[in-house]
């Protein structure tokens, strides 16, 4: 909230005093008016200490602008000076504060500070004609420690404002004056100014009369700005141009008084002894002004002007954006004294300052002053164009409710859109490409996969062992008795056997019904799909059984984990527990982690790690087939086990290091069986894309185990409301690049940047374990963006003069 504050002091002075002071306070919310009355007694005391302190404020300034900042702190009479100069400065900041603390204006200052809110930013205008009453250092009145958002400017009781053509052209147009500036170095403001994001300067290097005149009247100007010589006259100002020529405002009065016409909303004169140039502008009615209301310091005058031009263009409002730099100029004050006494505001009291946004998209928040008491009169004449006389010129007034209404409108499309299901391929091939993005975690340390080929397959046939299948009775039951030895903590058979052992082969027989290690698969029956399913080997007890389905999307890719499903009693296969569990189950047994389950949740918890099934939409899947319980795959790496083939088991060619304590899983590879999938890891739909159903296996074990000891990240979302706002706010950023941002070539750099932005946070997001909805805030940012730049260049065109109403003209 702002809030507009104006201490009228009424007639009188210092010598005499104030005998009728008014402060009217109103804000931005509301039209109401409180006024409090008081009164400020004489204060002869306060004269003779603004007149000693002038005085030598005067010295040490001709002094100090004479000589190098070596040559100052080498001059003891000059450090003498300066310490007898900050002890007057306190004296005279003491003498003000006991002065605004008589009993006839503190009753006023306690209803103030009543009604007033610390947080609130305040204006607070100081209306008095008496100049010497303008010249005290009112900034260090007591009021303003308590609100820190608040800051003092000088005013009239003048109310007129001048009406101002309305200008749309997306840049800050300033005009810089560079006078005579001799002694003094402006190159530093030049550079300044030509390094301002988003203004162009045009600069007139100690410019003849002329030439000054015309760029007034002929040109449109934001912001005039003057840097060189000046001085007070009485109670007009003169600069000096060029080495020959000065002027004072009086002499270009129908030249500034067309300029502000025009469009000029801030005066920056960046020279000595400001005050009379003010008085002089303020008659023209120029809405803002910033001066100096002493003799400055070079070094003062340029570094003002750097930081304040520097919070003013990142947004800070004008009133803030001068007290926090004046405030930064305290830091200059062991060279310079009273450095943070020297810029002063003076404000026209019926206009509103505009942010450095609004000068640039030509809002016209300086028209008037919704803050103003009633009583406040606005000249318009019939050649203003009202701030609403058009629709698009209404809509231009608050361009942030144009972002808000498009991110709103587009993202709501886009989420309708996804929840059709309508982005559901390209979100999932955006999640493949960030699996395959992702840093390859290598082999897991804890899996060793015994593979089968075809040489393994002619290995077996050419030793004699009959085979029914990819692996004979006699090599199962050799390459368990090769194993075993070497202590492997669970050993997994990714293979079906759903016939029995030979019957010479008793020894396998005892093996897989008293191998308390060893893990038997079967396939569950799909009567939609007509399969009838795979019973699982008669010889292994029913609790060493598991299930090796897999679950398949649409586009025949596994990207999730089915790691229990309910059992079918018609099935030739009823175990609900997967393989790739099961697996993981007898090897975290070992390390005492024992399986919880929490039916209220439909989970199961190991150790820290909670698996919870996915649900009908999750993440970028919509209408997801649920059945049992699935979780996404986060696969480990291309290669997620060391691999062993059959034949070198057989033969003893073989680390045993390799098996101890490890998973063992024992699957098929030859190509001449068919079992193989489709990945993320897979580019294009050859068979030499897919991989093998036994590391899909060891994927799926190692993505369990891997979240219960390593604390790997299983893959999750974000809940649907958490999807909106991230999807929203994305949509919020597309309006707000496409509002603060008109250049087409710089639109589509700060465009790009937000695009990488946006890709580099979901892809962080997504190896740290949640999958974000990209796909889904990428067309956001993109439709917003387009769409809100495309409503800015149609409102600035039907916003031009030329294209508005003739009613409006």
């Amino acid at each position: 909230m702002s809030v507009l504050v104006i201490l009228n002091l009424g007639n009188g002075n210092l010598s005499v005093g104030f005998p009728s002071v008014i402060v009217q306070l109103s804000t931005t919310s509301t039209s109401v008016v409180d006024k409090f009355k008081g009164s400020l007694p004489a204060a002869p005391e306060l004269i003779e200490a603004y007149k000693k302190w002038n005085f030598l404020y005067q010295e040490l300034s001709q002094r100090l602008r004479s000589r190098s900042a070596l040559e100052i702190e080498n001059e003891d009479i000059t450090n003498v000076s300066v310490e007898a100069f900050k002890e007057l400065c306190e004296q005279l900041e003491t003498l003000l504060n006991s002065w605004l603390n008589s009993k006839e204006f503190h009753e006023l200052e306690r209803q103030l500070r009543t009604e007033l809110d610390k947080k609130a930013e305040i204006r607070f205008l100081i209306e008095v004609d008496d100049d010497l009453t303008q010249r005290l250092p009112w900034h260090s009145w007591n009021f303003f420690k308590a609100y820190s958002k608040a800051e003092v400017a000088l005013s009239s009781a003048e109310n007129r404002l001048i009406p101002q053509q309305y200008r749309v052209d997306g840049q800050i147009n300033i005009l810089a004056i560079l006078g005579n500036s001799q002694g003094i170095d402006v190159q530093k403001d030049r550079e300044t100014l030509e390094n301002l994001q988003g203004a162009k300067s045009e600069f007139l290097v100690e410019p003849k009369r002329k030439s000054l005149n015309d760029h007034l009247w002929e040109k449109s100007w934001d912001i005039l700005f003057f840097a060189g010589h000046s001085q007070t006259e009485g109670e007009t100002g003169r600069i000096y141009i060029n080495k020959t020529d000065s002027l004072t405002i009086k002499d270009l009065k129908y030249a500034l008084q067309k300029a502000v016409e025009r469009g000029l909303k801030l005066a920056i004169f960046n020279s000595c002894d400001g005050l009379g140039l003010a008085h002089a502008l303020g008659d023209l009615h120029i809405p803002q002004i910033i001066v100096m209301r002493e003799p400055v310091p070079d070094l003062v005058a340029q570094e003002f002007l750097k930081y304040f031009l520097q919070e003013f263009a990142d947004g800070k409002p004008l009133y803030l954006a001068v007290r926090s730099v004046r405030e930064r100029l305290q830091g200059l004050e062991d060279e310079f004294p009273a450095a943070s006494w020297l810029p002063i505001i003076c404000q026209h009291p019926a206009s509103v300052p505009p942010t450095w946004q609004q000068l640039r998209d030509g809002i016209e928040s300086d028209r008037t002053d919704s803050t103003m008491p009633q009583s406040t009169t606005h000249d318009r004449s019939d050649h203003a164009i009202p701030p609403t006389s058009h629709p698009a010129i209404a809509i231009l007034r608050h361009p942030a409710f144009v972002a808000g209404i498009a991110s709103i409108a587009i993202a709501s499309l886009v989420l309708g859109v996804r929840q059709m299901g309508w982005l559901q391929t390209w979100e999932l091939q955006a999640y493949d490409q960030t699996i395959r993005l992702r840093p390859d975690e290598g082999p897991d340390p804890r899996l060793l996969i015994v593979t089968i080929d075809e040489a393994d397959l002619q290995y077996q046939d050419r030793m004699g062992m009959e085979r029914r299948g990819s692996l004979a009775d006699a090599a199962l039951n050799q390459l368990l008795k090769k194993l075993e030895p070497h202590q492997p903590r669970v050993i997994g058979l990714d293979i079906y056997r759903d016939f029995p052992v030979r019957r010479d082969q008793t020894e396998l027989v005892n093996q897989l019904k008293q191998n308390n290690n060893f893990i038997a698969v079967c396939k569950h029956s799909d009567p939609e799909a007509n399969d009838p399913g795979i019973k699982p080997p008669d010889e292994v007890p029913e609790d060493r059984v598991s299930f090796s389905d897999v679950v398949v999307d649409y586009d025949s890719v596994i990207r999730r984990h089915l790691w229990s499903l309910n059992a079918n009693i018609n099935s030739p296969c009823t175990t609900e527990v997967a393989f790739s569990l099961q697996l993981a189950l007898h090897y975290l047994a070992a390390q005492g982690i024992k399986p919880k389950a929490i039916p209220e949740k439909r989970s199961l918890q190991l150790g820290n790690i909670l698996l919870k099934p996915l649900e009908t939409h999750f993440g970028g899947y919509r209408n997801l087939d649920d059945r049992g319980y699935q979780m996404l795959l986060n696969y480990r790496s291309r290669q997620v086990a060391e691999r062993v083939s059959l034949t070198d088991v057989l033969s003893g060619k073989f680390n045993p290091n390799l098996v101890r304590n490890r998973i063992v899983i024992i699957g098929i590879i030859a190509p001449s069986v068919k079992d193989d999938y489709y990945t993320p890891y897979s580019i294009g739909r050859q068979r030499n894309q897919k991989m093998r159903g036994v590391f899909v296996q060891a994927q799926m074990t190692s993505q369990i185990i891997g979240a219960v000891l390593d604390k790997r990240p299983l893959l999750g979302v974000l809940p649907a409301w958490g999807d909106t706002l991230w999807i929203w706010g994305w949509s919020l950023v597309g309006g707000i690049i496409a509002w603060r941002i008109r250049k087409t070539l710089n639109l589509g750099l700060v465009f790009v940047v937000a695009v990488v932005t946006l890709s580099g946070i979901c892809f962080i997001l997504f190896i740290n374990g949640t999958w974000m909805p990209l796909v889904p805030s990428l067309l956001a940012l993109i439709l917003t963006t387009g769409a809100s730049s495309a409503a800015y260049s149609q409102f600035r065109f039907w916003c031009s003069p030329n294209k508005l109403p003739p009613s409006s003209l």
